[in-house]
């Protein structure tokens, strides 16, 4: 048992280790009064208008958390349901055939009532409709001589690709197959990569949101909506009731501020011109003359800093859930695995949780939970049991019973037993099936980001938003090493606790 609690011990040390150096490089200089969270989805768009958020309420003195790139409207509704994100960015399409499913023909004055009953409110439009839509290649809707969506759906040996949202709302594919009669299968995916696809030829149409810079970038041509189908997405900052009102009176400074043109233009310069959603957001803020302070120059950190302090909070979600799994799993595990139904029972339970799909698990966390590092942990910690417990149980069963016997007839005690025969001889299995939960966590953690959570998936998530490879290898290269790195550890502390002829491929001299 002394190595189990050392194999604990020393996830723990590791894990408060990360705690504090992630405390002391997040309590740098902030202002003492309530820190103000604001949200965003995970598009180029979102980002941009949470920027100007955060940037405007920075600029009147008010401290800023920014939780970006969270993924699926009922994520982040429900966040800011919940006191989790104070603002964000909402589409009133969106609210009417998502949030509240039905509502399409409603008034923004009813939509509000429905908003104000959960605490929510719903401020004046920024003044440009972002629609959604569907969009061809330039050169392929010329080919085929389309240029409406009725004429799309008439095409019968064509590609189509979606966001996975929209292939699955009522104003989105769903709504078309009704409206339109399409008979072709879609598939689904992230609405980033759908632009790559596209591009290279994969599929022929897809999503597209009326507002993007990357219709230019990509060359892509709108078809027209002839049968009135989608409705009015006009953007909306969406606050909680109970905001402070000089806060909410900030924010109505935006108000009819950003037309369908400007929109465009400002997605381009991130999309086209390589700027960042801050230094697009700060450039908007200055040119509206919103700005209060003498300087608006925005200071980005660099791409090391970035990458080591992702890294560290990766490192942190991953070793206090793995070290949670641990405190669990090795001595659950040592308890059951004499009875089959208990064992067979855990196993089970253990398995299922495995089923669930991550991003799906993170998402029913939200209302009990909120969002950010807890349901990350938690939820690690519930991957990582199963490859714990099943190795530790496995590993006990399938020792040899004369060496089980031998024991017994030699006097041991059942604590003994356990000490001196059963545990030894288990660890290699043991420390495979941390080892292997390690991994898992390591590669799982990166899907934290859309939940507000950081870590390697923040880049990774953004980057995916911008098409931007160098992004999404910012986050990938790192876990890729750390997945390498915790390999090796995990070797050196087999050969530090296994016995060298127990070593795997070690052969007996």
């Amino acid at each position: 048992m002394l190595r189990i609690y050392l194999i604990n011990a020393l996830l723990l040390a590791l894990s408060t280790l990360l705690v504090l150096f992630s405390g002391a490089a997040s309590s740098q200089a902030t202002d003492s009064s309530r820190a103000y969270t604001i949200g965003s989805k995970n598009f180029n768009e979102n980002y941009i208008l949470g920027e100007i958020i955060s940037q405007l309420l920075e600029d009147s003195g008010f401290t800023v958390d920014r939780n970006f790139g969270m993924s699926g409207t009922m994520v982040i509704y429900e966040a800011l349901r919940t006191g989790e994100v104070d603002a964000y960015v909402e589409y009133s399409g969106t609210l009417a055939e998502v949030i509240f499913p039905g509502e399409g023909d409603s008034t923004p004055a009813e939509l509000n009532q429905h908003l104000q009953s959960e605490g929510i409110e719903a401020l004046q439009s920024f003044g440009f409709n972002n629609t959604y839509a569907l969009a061809m290649k330039r050169d392929r809707a010329v080919d085929l001589g389309v240029e409406t969506v009725s004429e799309l759906a008439a095409q019968e040996n064509i590609d189509l690709g979606f966001s996975v949202e929209f292939l699955n709302r009522a104003d989105g594919w769903l709504g078309l197959i009704e409206n339109y009669g399409f008979t072709q299968q879609a598939i689904g995916m992230d609405h980033g990569l759908a632009y790559q696809a596209i591009d290279a030829g994969t599929i022929d149409a897809t999503d597209a949101y009326s507002t993007d810079g990357d219709l230019e970038l990509f060359d892509l041509i709108i078809l027209r909506d002839d049968l009135n189908f989608f409705p009015q997405y006009y953007a909306v900052p969406l606050i909680h009731q109970n905001l402070d009102p000089q806060v909410k009176n900030i924010l109505r400074q935006l108000e009819g501020r950003i037309d369908e043109e400007r929109m465009r233009d400002l997605n381009g310069r991130v999309m086209l011109d390589g700027k960042s959603f801050a230094e697009v957001a700060s450039e908007f803020l200055t040119e509206e003359k919103l700005f209060t302070q003498t300087t608006s120059a925005v200071t980005g950190s660099s791409i090391w800093s970035n990458i080591y302090q992702n890294t560290l909070v990766h490192l942190q979600l991953t070793i206090i859930a793995l070290s949670l799994g641990c405190l669990v799993g090795l001595p659950l595990g040592v308890i059951i695995y004499r009875s089959k139904k208990l064992s067979r029972g855990m196993l089970y339970v253990a398995g299922l949780m495995q089923t669930i799909p991550s991003l799906a698990l993170l998402a029913l966390f939200i209302p009990i939970f909120g969002i950010g590092k807890t349901p990350a942990i938690i939820a690690l910690f519930l991957y990582s049991l199963l490859p714990i417990l099943r190795s530790t149980i496995t590993a006990l069963l399938t020792i040899d019973p004369i060496l089980k016997r031998a024991a017994e007839a030699i006097g041991m005690t059942r604590f003994q037993q356990l000490r001196f025969v059963l545990v030894p001889l288990a660890l290699p299995n043991v420390l495979s099936g941390v080892k292997t939960a390690a991994i898992i966590s390591i590669g799982t953690a990166t899907l934290a980001a859309f939940i507000g959570a950081g870590g390697l998936g923040e880049p990774i998530v953004t980057g995916l938003a911008l098409n931007n490879t160098d992004l999404i290898l910012q986050g990938a290269i790192p876990a890729a090493c750390l997945a390498i790195i915790t390999e090796m550890l995990f070797d050196a502390l087999e050969r530090a606790l296994v016995k060298p002829h127990m070593l795997v491929g070690q052969l007996p001299s």
